[in-house]
């Protein structure tokens, strides 16, 4: 049997999910709060919780901050952020608080129902959009060894005394289309995106 909290400041979504979940042949519904304050009060008689299910925009505490008092009450209890906030900042705050599952608050009940069971069996869970944040946060960075060429050099320091791209050609007896190509290597190479990157590199020495 699956020990189940739901803390949801709707009161509609709130009694949906605890009158789902208590249909469940598995799952007990024990905790249906309104706050976290709301879960740490009925949580004070209630010996066993398995899954906290938790939104993040709630009265008084947000359910990331109530996370780390969650792991101290119920150190087994696996907690599963349900929420309308897909900011890289929440979701990373979540997870580095504890939560070992993300999902969007318009995820299907039966996925739901899905991700709880795989969560009580070990796994973690994620929304689509949450396990592409956290892979692409996790990558490894593209970077680029490769150094600048001698007339890659003469660009810059060209670019670092104000000339526009057609005073750079000029000055350096090559075509405008040469100018910009030569410039978007540079880009590439110092992994920057606008001249006044390359300026600041340059002048820091980091070219």
């Amino acid at each position: 049997m699956i020990h189940l909290a739901i803390i949801e400041d709707d009161d509609v979504i709130r009694n949906h999910l605890a009158a789902f979940f208590s249909g469940q042949e598995a799952i007990q519904c024990v905790i249906a709060a309104g706050s976290a304050e709301d879960f740490f009060e009925k949580a004070a008689g209630i010996a066993q919780v398995d899954l906290v299910l938790s939104d993040i925009g709630l009265p008084g505490a947000s359910g990331i901050e109530a996370i780390p008092g969650i792991r101290r009450k119920f150190p087994d209890a696996s907690i599963v952020m349900l929420s309308v906030y897909m900011d890289n900042d929440r979701v990373f705050k979540a997870l580095c608080a504890g939560a070992v599952g993300y999902l969007q608050k318009d995820t299907a009940m039966e996925e739901i129902l899905e991700c709880i069971h795989i969560i009580n069996k070990g796994g973690s869970v994620m929304s689509p959009i949450i396990a592409r944040k956290v892979v692409e946060y996790f990558a490894p960075k593209r970077t680029y060894n490769e150094p600048l060429t001698a007339k890659e050099q003469q660009v810059v320091t060209a670019m670092v005394d104000g000339l526009s791209y057609k005073m750079i050609a000029a000055r350096l007896g090559i075509t405008l289309e040469t100018v910009r190509q030569h410039i978007k290597n540079i880009y590439r190479k110092l992994q920057v995106n606008s001249k006044s990157e390359v300026i600041v590199k340059s002048l820091k020495g980091e070219i």
